[in-house]
């Protein structure tokens, strides 16, 4: 079970006590990501998150900062989403207390030193030229723009190389006071504690934290009309696809049964894309599914990589995956498929920086915690035909969108293959 209480300053602690373990995950959820920048700011999300560990009053240089956690045998990392960006570390339960001082230090008082502004700008940089040289990262880059156009949502989370030259050291400071506020974050501490205790040593940790009002609203998406196919000509030896169409929201009540339609198509080695496409037609090595869910918006992809000359004939095979999902699905596979959902779930609540996660995400972004018991109830309880009917509602042909990266003419007309 979880416990919870926001702190004077507006700060949200909730904290999970796993005494069967010797380590304490610390995470940091901020209420800042790439959806909350404009066109200008494109990128200041993520860059912010890499200078945070470039040094404090206390410890001026990143090595200082890693450390304190390396040092005794722990992990520190970041990383920026479209909606939020989570600071976190894992350490054995007798570092607690040094784990929490550096989180604390490097959101509160990073120096954001111009020189190292200025490193970790090229730094990023490369990060951008990295992703834009892999087809399978830059081929989801591109479907975002397609479910999402001319929407902050479609951007890459990184921003431009553009954007990012121009971003300055005044934007991040005044980015950093609307949003980096402790009303705006939440702290989940998971492992081997006590929550009055951990209550207690946050509270003393973030002392000077100081209370301001932060920036809550978002630019809603409210559909936008876009192209539904594009391609990106490569000279590769594969072509990647992403065929995705619009979801459901995090706060969606169907959002359970979507994720367990998405368990049935392309999730592990025993779905239904894995079963067709790789190992009955060996079009692809590598096939998945996934689904997104955010505030007010969402999607379900399938992202593949196949032969150049196979492209179509792929397609045609994924369509009819997705197609088949409006059929009444066997209750054998059904149940095959909850086994997996809530299994999977159960492994990664033994490991106490799933658990933290699995708290200060919800929190932050929904601001409702369901325990593992609850969502296993969810699961249990959903039936073949709500599956179907939900099927019925959401893969329609007018939705789909396609992004495609490697040696393929931008004039292929794959629009016509876009039917359910």
């Amino acid at each position: 079970m979880y416990q919870r209480v926001t702190l004077d300053n507006g700060l949200r602690l909730v904290t999970a006590a796993m005494p069967h373990t010797r380590s304490v995950s610390i995470s940091f959820f901020v209420g800042a990501g790439s959806r909350y920048e404009t066109d200008e700011q494109a990128g200041i999300s993520h860059f912010i998150e890499h200078v945070c560990f470039k040094g404090t009053k206390k410890r001026p240089t990143s090595a200082e900062i890693c450390t304190v956690i390396e040092g005794v045998g722990g992990m520190l990392n970041a990383g920026t989403d479209k909606e939020l960006t989570i600071y976190w570390c894992k350490v054995a339960r007798p570092h607690f207390a040094s784990a929490l001082d550096v989180l604390v230090d490097i959101l509160v008082n990073s120096t954001f030193d111009s020189a190292e502004i200025e490193k970790e700008r090229q730094v990023i940089i490369e990060e951008i030229n990295m992703s834009l040289d892999s087809p399978s990262q830059r081929v989801a880059m591109l479907i975002d723009g397609l479910l999402w156009p001319g929407h902050a949502l479609g951007r890459d989370i990184a921003g431009s190389k553009e954007s990012v030259a121009g971003i300055t050291r005044d934007m991040m400071l005044d980015y950093l006071s609307k949003e980096y506020q402790p009303g705006n974050i939440v702290l989940a501490i998971a492992g081997d504690i006590e929550h009055d205790e951990v209550a207690g040593a946050v509270s003393r940790a973030v002392a000077g934290w100081d209370k301001r009002r932060p920036r809550l609203d978002y630019t809603p998406y409210r559909g936008g009309i876009g192209r539904r196919v594009l391609i990106e000509k490569r000279d590769t030896e594969q072509t990647q696809l992403c065929l995705a169409m619009p979801g459901l929201s995090i706060t969606h009540p169907e959002r359970f049964k979507l994720d367990l339609l998405n368990v049935i198509l392309g999730e592990g080695m025993s779905s239904r894309l894995f079963t067709e496409i790789r190992d009955k037609l060996g079009l692809a090595y590598s096939i998945h599914s996934y689904a997104e869910h955010l505030l007010d918006t969402g999607s379900i992809a399938v992202s593949a990589g196949v032969d150049n000359k196979n492209l179509a004939v792929a397609v045609r095979a994924i369509l009819e995956e997705l197609s088949r999902l409006k059929e009444l699905i066997p209750e054998v596979e059904l149940s095959k498929a909850k086994e997996l959902s809530k299994g999977r779930l159960l492994l990664r609540m033994e490991d106490s920086r799933s658990v933290s996660g699995w708290m200060g995400g919800q929190e932050l972004l929904t601001g409702n915690i369901l325990t593992v018991d609850e969502v296993i109830a969810i699961i249990d309880a959903i039936m073949a035909e709500e599956l179907q009917k939900l099927a019925g509602e959401l893969l329609v042909g007018e939705g789909l969108r396609l992004a495609v990266v490697g040696p393929i003419s931008p004039d292929e007309p794959l629009e016509d293959l876009l039917k359910l």
